[in-house]
């Protein structure tokens, strides 16, 4: 079955989901809207995509898609989803949903009333550090969980020209930090750990070209009892060839074991009282045609030999062994369970169970899992 795609916004960021669609073979790309002409155009002649219009409207209405991805600024979003929604299209969109809650709730309420699927593109979770964090969770190898923290520190936020060269409407947004960034953050804390109970935050603005916070601490309450600490400064950065990979540093700590993320993909496992070692896994970033691939593994052996199956949209590639396991950014097709629901508690359900039979939601995970280096 050919799943037809068409594409609302053709500004910096609508590169990583044009590009994963059209590597997608069950995938036709079919149109793209945009408002400006110029990118529109651009698009169109990178990506072949066939039709082109200025009206989101006049799009669906002419080439009636299967799917439509929502790749234009946060306060596009309703308006765009509006018009989906009158004519029973399903949506993935980008994120943040709109400028406030009652903004996302409205669009809720639109694809609910509608009868339509509608996705909110988080793909954070997708990247292979932390769908290997989530597997040693589920196996014990940490224990109990305690404690999770991410220091954010892409270090591209200084001066007048801040995020001028990839995304300027970064600086007119009233709610920056969190709103556009460390939302991301907030749905790995609560993939690994669960639902939160109680946050607390101290948010500052440290760069004065922006309109919006672009420092702060958020700590979080998670209601099994463990915590967590975002930092977030998007004026620093830290160790790493290319800071955008990770973003930043994690830290998840349990009671047998403590596992550290570095700016380079690579885990590291510490046992209690024990000395740190890097965490034997494999992956490959291959999210975009243009990116080199870039292989990381490690040479130490997990501490639990037992490999269970991996409940995961990232499949396991030849020469998975229990003392070392290999992954890529490339999921199954038959996947498509996480992406209703990205904060659901108890662990993925498996794989096809819901959405079996429905087409979108395996072009909308293979989008999420592949956009992991276009990262905002």
């Amino acid at each position: 079955m050919t799943l037809k795609v068409a594409v609302a916004g053709t500004g910096y960021f609508s590169q990583f989901h044009l590009d994963a669609w059209r590597r997608l073979p069950e995938v036709k790309l079919v149109a793209a809207c945009s408002l400006d002409p110029a990118s529109l155009v651009e698009a169109a002649a990178r990506y072949l995509i066939p039709r082109q219009y200025a009206d989101v409207g006049e799009m669906l209405d002419a080439v009636r898609p299967d799917l439509l991805d929502i790749a234009a600024p946060p306060a596009a979003h309703l308006t765009i989803l509006r018009a989906a929604a009158a004519r029973r299209v399903d949506v993935i969109c980008q994120k943040p949903l709109g400028g406030d809650l009652a903004t996302a709730r409205e669009m809720v309420r639109l694809a609910k009333d509608a009868g339509i699927t509608f996705v909110v593109h988080e793909n954070f979770r997708f990247m292979p550090w932390h769908r290997e964090a989530r597997r040693l969770l589920e196996t014990g190898a940490l224990g109990q969980p305690y404690n999770v923290s991410f220091r954010l520190r892409p270090g591209d936020g200084r001066g007048a020209a801040a995020y001028l060269d990839r995304q300027p409407y970064f600086q007119a947004m009233p709610r920056f930090l969190i709103h556009e960034t460390a939302i991301h953050l907030i749905d790995v804390f609560r993939y690994l750990l669960g639902e939160v109970g109680g946050v607390f935050a101290r948010l500052r603005r440290l760069n004065p070209h922006i309109q919006g916070e672009d420092a702060g601490y958020v700590l979080f309450d998670f209601e099994s009892g463990a915590a967590g600490l975002f930092d977030g400064n998007r004026l620093v950065d830290f160790p790493a060839a290319n800071p955008r990979l990770t973003m930043g540093e994690m830290l998840l700590e349990g009671s047998d074991a403590t596992l550290r993320l570095d700016g380079f993909g690579r885990l590291w496992l510490k046992p209690h009282k024990g000395e740190e070692r890097e965490h034997a896994y494999e992956w490959r970033n291959e999210a975009t045609a243009a990116t080199a691939s870039m292989p990381c593994s490690a040479t130490s052996s997990p501490t639990s030999s037992k490999a269970p199956r991996l409940r995961t949209p990232v499949r396991p590639i030849s020469g998975s062994s229990r003392s070392r396991r290999r992954f890529i950014v490339r999921p199954s097709p038959a996947d498509g369970s996480s992406c209703r629901n990205p904060g659901a508690r108890g662990g993925l359900p498996e794989p096809g169970r819901r959405w079996r039979q429905r087409a979108p939601a395996q072009a909308l995970l293979s989008l999420a899992s592949r956009c992991s280096s276009g990262v905002a």
